[in-house]
């Protein structure tokens, strides 16, 4: 297998040990596979064991750390990182990557789905960042970063997960502060629309929106796993030793087209993707 292509400098990450949720799929994997060519030991957590697995086989890395609990129970993810900290005995960097939505208006949306969506996105963010710096980072220092989503304009046709996200972000802006006196920073990447497996979970009545959404993108394509997973790995990395508390949007600018309304983006195809990662797939859903 061709080796990930990254931006950054070899061993990167060498005798570092850091945790991706949800590193079973999509920008999970995406990230933990830049990660491991950057030289971290690497713990994957997530809910499903078998596609832990397969990232861990894929890694070629028999070391890599695999761990499946459902992140919106405290003692499962306790249980989590007191596996990681048996097994690594460090925490540098943790990814607070999990999650998941599905489109519905707020009329439609039960309890159940609702708080569904709030558990996944932001309460799952809490449970295990706070689980990593009571376990290890209080004392040691490190570097969180959570992947979530623009939410400032509102989120409708998705507003359980724009709330969930305003919340997770908001999270980032408070443990920044709090934290900083062990030395650790905390950041978010807030992604656009990513050309992921994630696509492909969305209900067929919504393929048509994420096809054409690249219309409204002022860098008009959609963006790939390894634009996200760059931005992490910076994040994560020594270069952003003095940048807490601050969302990265990575969305082709879409966030600041969003008000427009007396200028529109003329189509153009100037803006060239980045992809390192050898493995990538195209979601089905845009074949």
């Amino acid at each position: 297998m061709a080796s990930y292509d990254s931006v950054f400098r070899p061993g990167l990450f060498a005798g570092k040990t850091v945790i991706v949720t949800g590193g079973g799929s999509g920008l999970g994997r995406c990230t933990a596979h830049e990660l491991r060519s950057l030289g971290a030991r690497l713990a994957l957590v997530g809910r499903t064991m078998e596609k832990l697995e397969r990232v861990r086989e894929e890694l070629g890395d028999p070391e890599t750390f695999v761990f499946a609990a459902d992140l919106r129970r405290e003692e499962e993810v306790k249980a989590a990182i007191d596996g990681v900290l048996a097994w690594g005995g460090r925490i540098d960097g943790l990814v607070n990557n999990a999650g998941g939505q599905f489109p519905a208006q707020l009329k439609d949306i039960s309890l159940n789905g609702w708080n569904a969506v709030v558990s996944n996105n932001m309460t799952a963010t809490f449970l295990v960042s706070k689980a990593v710096y009571l376990g290890w980072m209080e004392k040691h220092g490190g570097a969180i970063v959570n992947v979530g989503a623009d939410f400032e304009l509102g989120n409708p046709g998705m507003a359980h997960n724009g709330a969930a996200r305003a919340g997770q972000t908001n999270f980032t802006y408070s443990a920044s502060v709090e934290w900083a006196h062990s030395g650790v920073r905390v950041n978010s990447v807030l992604p656009g629309f990513i050309a992921s497996s994630g696509f492909d979970r969305y209900p067929e009545r919504a393929h048509d929106v994420l096809r054409g959404v690249k219309k409204r993108v002022p860098l008009k394509r959609h963006g790939t796993e390894s634009e996200i997973a760059a931005a992490i790995v910076y994040l994560l990395s020594d270069a952003a030793s003095y940048v807490t508390g601050t969302s990265l949007r990575v969305d082709g600018g879409l966030h600041n087209a969003g008000k427009s309304s007396f200028y529109e983006v003329p189509d153009h195809d100037r803006s060239k993707p980045y992809n390192g990662f050898p493995l990538y797939q195209p979601p089905k859903m845009l074949e």
